[in-house]
């Protein structure tokens, strides 16, 4: 995303409950108001859960949904696949205007009851798609009140972009619910209603004709229901360790590339990922990078964003299509939620997995980061001997100078809160811990347990 503050599609997701903050605050100072901060618990009371992030990754798990001509495949990496299309039908992909015959099959998750009834869901996946296939993937959920949403498409994805453009899909609506590019929300949280079941649907397109299929080895939903609050509590710091993770830097490619928004200041996803992407080992060949000008430093940045880039938002801050990107390097997971502190940030560095975190602040909130952004994705590597936070930021002028120290309270509370107050003194709303997490396909006995603290599995 931009790290200029400009108006994002993020302000919109809680856009009822801005309004009432902002009706209520109208006759207050611009200065944070004490009775939107969260408290801690009472003792001896374990705060509320706020996340529910749940999988289908097993063999037994792809066995378990409604099944109209796929086929689960076991091994080492279980998934699903084609087996025999159910029908065929034309696509006509808005953004080149062309329209084909595709196969297809389908495969719908069963009911996942959200133990935590929410306001915003997102989904993620991890495929790998040859040329001639793709992928659509939809949410429908049961409303708190017992009345179902509609089918909402959630993605149209595939990892190259020769058969179809990657897609999210503007103006999904049922009067009570909307999509933001890639967050399914509640339109007025406020009036209690929470998404209280999901399931998923996906399906797996060829071109006909052929025996080529997609595989699909995880797909998951992250339902929340973050308190709202423009301050949270602080949390002890736990763990002094840094993680060795490259630096690259987003500004270096500034004008590179227009068709995928421009490089610079709006390539801090695809740059953010390939970050971590390049810690766990993942490498592309000179094959793959020979459409990149050679004059250009760092071409995996540019090719990061190519196969991040989401044609309908017209950006590469698509936040699943940045982890289904990481999963197309052989060996590694990608799944998008939510995070409660910066503990648990620590569990996960202590095992070695670093994250990349969404944030937005006015420039005088982040000591040091020399910027404000209306939505922005760094790294975190690590914590200092004192608690602070170690972070990639690809927000800086040149690899050299990506490692940032940003002070723990105040870093901690632009990442976690949902309301804050932009340039303009407007209530606009934060991002409430969302996290993208790349992990092996197989991690060791400690990833897993850290990952399972977390809530990922």
């Amino acid at each position: 995303m931009s790290r200029a503050e400009l108006p994002s599609r993020r302000t919109l997701l809680t856009a009822a409950v801005v309004a009432t903050v902002a009706g209520s605050a109208a006759t207050a100072s611009a200065a944070v108001p004490t009775t939107g901060a969260t408290r801690p618990a009472a003792p001896g009371r374990a705060a509320a859960r706020t996340v529910d992030h749940h999988a289908w990754t097993t063999y037994t798990d792809w066995r378990s949904g409604a099944t109209a001509g796929t086929r689960a495949v076991a091994g080492l990496r279980p998934g699903l696949v084609i087996a025999d299309a159910a029908g065929t039908t034309d696509y006509t992909d808005p953004h080149t205007g062309r329209t084909a015959a595709w196969e297809y099959a389908t495969w719908t998750s069963p009911v996942h009851r959200l133990a935590v009834p929410s306001t915003e869901a997102i989904a993620s996946w991890n495929a790998h798609t040859p040329e001639g296939t793709w992928i659509q993937i939809e949410l429908k959920g049961a409303y708190s009140d017992g009345t179902d949403t509609p089918w909402y498409v959630m993605g149209r994805w595939a990892a190259g972009d020769a058969d179809i453009r990657r897609t999210s899909v503007d103006d999904q609506g049922d009067g009570r619910s909307s999509v933001w590019t890639d967050t399914f929300a509640v339109d007025d949280a406020a009036s209690g209603l929470r998404l209280a079941s999901v399931r998923l649907r996906l399906t797996l397109y060829r071109r006909p004709g052929t025996r080529l299929t997609p595989t699909v080895w995880r797909l998951g939903v992250m339902g929340s229901d973050v308190p709202d609050r423009f301050t949270v509590p602080a949390s002890a710091p736990g763990l002094a360790k840094e993680l060795l993770v490259p630096r690259y830097s987003q500004e270096i490619h500034k004008g590179q590339y227009p068709e995928y928004d421009n490089g610079g200041e709006a390539w801090c996803s695809p740059t953010s990922s390939q970050m971590i992407i390049e810690y766990w080992g993942g490498r592309l060949s000179e094959e793959q990078l020979s459409w990149v000008d050679p004059a250009y430093a760092d071409p995996q940045i540019c090719h990061a964003a190519r196969h991040t880039y989401d044609y309908q938002y017209a950006g590469c801050g698509n936040w699943p299509f940045n982890a289904a990107y990481a999963a197309t390097f052989p060996g590694l997971q990608g799944v998008v939620t939510r995070l409660r502190s910066l503990t648990d940030l620590e569990t996960l560095i202590a095992a070695g997995i670093p994250a990349i975190t969404s944030q937005s602040f006015l420039k005088e909130e982040l000591t040091g980061a020399g910027y404000g952004t209306s939505g922005h994705l760094m790294t975190v590597i690590g914590f200092t001997a004192d608690g602070d936070v170690i972070a990639n930021d690809p927000a800086s002028d040149d690899n050299e100078a990506v490692r940032r120290v940003y002070q723990r309270r105040e870093w901690e509370n632009i990442w976690l809160r949902t309301k804050r107050y932009n340039a303009s003194g407007k209530v606009v709303s934060g991002t409430g811990g969302v996290c993208y997490l790349y992990f092996p396909a197989r991690p060791t006995p400690r990833q897993r347990k850290a990952l399972a603290a977390v809530g990922v599995r």
